[in-house]
């Protein structure tokens, strides 16, 4: 009897004593302290970026009307013309003297045209020789007014204000009707020249803004606004895209510089697709699965989903029976048991940089 007791009064204790520590143990075992996010529905919006270079609306090589010698080129590359300007000078010679044969040709045939019409009137020639008479008028006044307008062609003008880009010819030179002489550049309005792919090109109903960056202003964002878009693939399979730039913002930049076209999309996505970092996922048996904490029961639950992409970022894109409240495991996933208990690890303070206070 008196072993018993001596069992009863020290050993039992021992081992009441030891399962209670082994249950404390187990419980904080089950009691995991994990860190969870909330997830985040996926933005329906897609930035596409394209290569861009910024041209002038009015960049136009400038010609002579009309063949000959070019008598002196009055401009030099990079000066600045103003509409109306006479920017080269052709020798005007033979048009002089064609313009001087024409007219006399004229007096004579207007002198005759006058003395028909004049018997006419008085019944004295026949219809036929008067309607020859009018004819032969209306051609010698429109021969006169060509040669005339030729006359005038011998002086090239500017057809906008602008700057002259470049000087194709110089003076002596023998040039055709219709032949470059120089080019001239506006600055008035200015646009940007994009080629986007054919899959991009699908989705051009979906265009919502643009915008354009370049290497000399990092900091600032130039409006676009689209004027046009071929409807034709060129022989690489894109698709150009013309856009203007705003008055406003054009005063910073200039014809020939490059930027980086921005053309936000909106499209229409499944509203059940989610954003969740990458490291909450975890395979088993050829499946893809996050933990679900549950804030009631202080508890995870495995769930299956389907991984659409893994995006640069460092975070995935999926769907499942998930909700826009719903929290995840991301960290320590592959330790954890279904219906397993956790405590989440509060985020860091701003102003606890390190978790010292």
């Amino acid at each position: 009897m008196k072993y018993l007791r001596y069992l009863m009064n020290f050993i039992l204790p021992a081992i009441l004593l030891s399962a209670c520590s082994s249950g404390s143990e187990t419980t904080n075992r089950e009691a995991t302290l994990v860190k969870a996010v909330e997830i985040t529905k996926y933005n329906t919006s897609d930035t596409l970026s394209y290569p861009g270079k910024i041209v002038s609306e009015g960049d136009v090589n400038v010609a002579f009307r009309i063949a000959g010698p070019i008598k002196k080129v009055l401009v030099h590359e990079g000066q600045f013309v103003k509409k109306g300007d006479v920017i080269a000078l052709m020798d005007p010679r033979d048009y002089e003297i064609q313009l001087s044969a024409t007219k006399a040709e004229y007096e004579q045939v207007r002198s005759e045209a006058e003395r028909v019409i004049e018997l006419h009137k008085r019944n004295s020639v026949a219809n036929k020789d008067y309607e020859k008479a009018v004819a032969g008028m209306h051609r010698i006044e429109a021969k006169l007014k060509a040669h005339q307008n030729a006359l005038n062609d011998t002086k090239l003008k500017a057809p906008f204000s602008g700057y002259v880009q470049k000087i194709f010819f110089k003076d002596g030179e023998m040039v055709k009707a219709g032949m470059p002489v120089l080019s001239i550049v506006s600055t008035s309005v200015l646009q940007v020249e994009a080629f986007i792919s054919a899959a991009d090109y699908l989705k051009k109903d979906c265009f919502e803004s643009y915008s354009c960056r370049t290497g000399l202003y990092p900091d600032q964002s130039f409006t676009l606004s689209p004027a046009g878009i071929t409807r034709k693939a060129n022989l690489n399979q894109l698709y150009k895209m013309v856009f203007t730039l705003d008055k406003s913002d054009s005063v910073s930049l200039s014809p020939g510089m490059s930027v980086n076209v921005n053309i936000v999309c909106s499209r229409t996505t499944d509203s059940k697709m989610f954003i969740v970092p990458v490291s909450s996922l975890f395979s088993s048996a050829g499946r893809s699965f996050v933990w679900l904490y549950d804030g009631n029961s202080k508890a995870v639950r495995k769930t299956e989903v389907k991984v659409s992409k893994i995006r640069n970022d460092g975070t995935a894109l999926i769907s499942g029976d998930l909700t826009d409240d719903s929290r995840v495991v991301s960290a320590g996933v592959h330790t954890l048991e279904e219906g397993q208990k956790v405590r989440i690890l509060k985020p860091v303070s701003k102003t606890n940089v390190g978790g010292l206070l």
